[in-house]
């Protein structure tokens, strides 16, 4: 079918469904394919379970009217998705980085909320099937599109930016996520700043913190940039627990923990002022904003409170978190740390320079698991356990009835 035939019938049945656990009646199935499925195999169920259609790319499978063979069905999303984003006027901004992501977009979502119909990224489906599910979200009352976008390996920015082909894009730092796959830090470099070349390439629009010299390193010739300074617009006034800030004359008590996000909140700050969000309904979604999927959550527990920053770390924000929660005034603090994974030949340096890190700054108790640290362990130094029930064994012990994931 060709993509304008499907478009009609996504206009008359937009819901869109890759799970047949979660159909909703009407949508339309697509029967995607993984490493250890065939969601062909699913289609008829999902027809039976209320799809209106169902996308399939295997002939087998085509017995029904309302199955729609395709040639690829991951493509096809994808172009379908393209495809709508051409019939919204509207701007879509896209934001990627090594480092918080999700909470940005959150923020930058609740201030531009304020004003307008925003659409974001559910969560962190951020990848080659997110974005599209993203895209095709938007309905026809949506004024801004906001399309978080994530990568392991070069070219795969590039690709997301063709699909979404974003008006304002904005990546929040250069860091070591994903040393594997991009071969490096240069790698890593290369492969994010693909999101500021695709811009300059086609005359969209880059925010960039001046704040950052390896961004402002990273900058196309002749680059169109909307630019900001975190330090200027965000001054922190507090971090104990919670990030207290200054926005210009108000001082906002933030549900934020940890001073790496200032930038996270200025580029909100930056987006909602470009967007002409008044100040005050800036301070107000910042203020109320509240972090959630194990991104800087503080969670009390009777007399004790757990920081919960536990989601995909890496070298630069586990090194981030670390130094964070270093600077809390508090008795008794346990610092509790999981393997880094994706860093390829860098694992066993880049856990040793963590476990350096928290001997240096003075931690005495510290819990290392995963086997990633084990093959590092620095002797009289912490404990070290290769799954989670030795150590929730070993808090049990200690009389923590509950373990904290940091």
């Amino acid at each position: 079918m060709e993509i304008d035939k499907l478009y009609k019938l996504y206009a008359l049945h937009p819901e869109i469904c890759i799970d047949t656990r979660k159909i909703i009646r009407g949508c339309i199935f697509f029967s995607l394919k993984g490493d250890n499925f065939n969601g062909n195999q699913f289609a008829h169920s999902a027809l039976d379970n209320g799809a209106a259609y169902a996308v399939i790319d295997e002939l087998e499978y085509d017995t029904d009217n309302r199955c729609i063979l395709v040639e690829n069905v991951l493509v096809c999303l994808q172009n379908l998705a393209n495809y709508h984003r051409h019939q919204l006027k509207i701007p879509v901004i896209s934001l990627t980085g090594s480092n918080g992501k999700t909470t940005t977009k959150e923020l930058c979502r609740d201030v531009l909320a304020k004003k307008y119909r925003v659409e974001a990224t559910m969560g962190n489906l951020n990848n080659h099937i997110g974005v599209p599910l993203t895209i095709l979200n938007a309905r026809r009352d949506t004024e801004i599109l906001l399309v978080e976008m994530g990568a392991n390996h070069q070219g795969e920015i590039d690709a997301l930016c063709t699909i979404a082909n974003p008006d304002y894009v904005m990546i929040t730092n250069i860091g070591k996520a994903h040393l594997e796959g991009f071969g490096g830090l240069e790698g890593i470099k290369k492969g994010k700043s693909e999101m500021y070349r695709y811009a300059t390439m086609h005359q969209k629009k880059i925010f960039i913190n001046t704040d950052d010299d390896t961004l402002i390193s990273l900058l196309p010739p002749k680059a169109e940039t909307i630019r900001y300074s975190a330090s200027e617009l965000i001054e922190i006034i507090a971090e104990e627990p919670y990030l207290t800030i200054k926005y210009k004359s108000q001082t906002l008590k933030t549900k934020l923990y940890g001073a790496y996000n200032q930038p996270n909140i200025a580029f909100a700050v930056a987006a909602g002022q470009y967007f002409h969000i008044g100040d005050d309904d800036i301070s107000e979604a910042i203020r109320s904003y509240t972090p959630e999927n194990n991104r800087s959550q503080i969670v009390g527990k009777g007399s004790n409170t757990f920081i919960k920053d536990a989601y995909n770390a890496n070298p630069s924000s586990m090194k981030l978190s670390i130094e964070s929660f270093n600077k809390l005034r508090a008795e008794n603090k346990v610092l509790i740390l999981g393997d880094m994974l994706e860093l390829g030949d860098h694992a066993d340096e880049e856990h040793r320079q963590i476990i350096k890190l928290t001997q240096n700054l003075g931690f005495e108790k510290v819990i290392f698991i995963g086997r990633l640290f084990n093959s590092v362990a620095l002797p009289n130094f912490g404990k070290y356990f290769t799954d989670i029930k030795d150590a929730k064994e070993y808090f049990d012990d200690q009389n923590y009835k509950i373990l904290p994931y940091f």
